[in-house]
């Protein structure tokens, strides 16, 4: 079965960096289209930016500039480097593998951005 686990989260001082990385099993990693979600306290679940095989990335206007998504396929990992953060990144990071018949999810990783 697929799972995507989620590591990475903490607590940072606004305009640090954090790293979060995704581990996928039970996927073709290398064919598979992944991304990263947030859902804020009292908000709905929005994009945050995704890669598909091709290595070709989206990214929300909000965080353009600032984060990067990477994979590595060797490791079926899927990277989201964040810098510059603001008060307003905080929230519950979601790894997203979107497929044909449903879209999978992690159990989600706390992103706090605090001084």
């Amino acid at each position: 079965q697929v799972q995507l686990v989620e590591s990475g989260g903490g607590l940072v001082q606004p305009g640090g960096s954090l790293r979060l990385s995704c581990a996928a099993s039970g996927i073709i990693f290398s064919l598979s289209k992944m991304g990263w979600y947030r859902q804020a306290p009292g908000k709905e679940r929005e994009f945050v930016a995704s890669i598909s095989s091709d290595r070709s990335t989206t990214y929300a206007d909000s965080v353009k500039g600032r984060f990067t998504i990477s994979r590595d396929n060797a490791k079926n990992t899927v990277y989201l480097q964040m810098n510059s953060l603001k008060p307003e990144d905080t929230a519950v990071y979601y790894c997203n593998n979107p497929t044909r018949s449903r879209d999978y999810w992690g159990q989600g990783t706390q992103v706090t951005v605090s001084s």
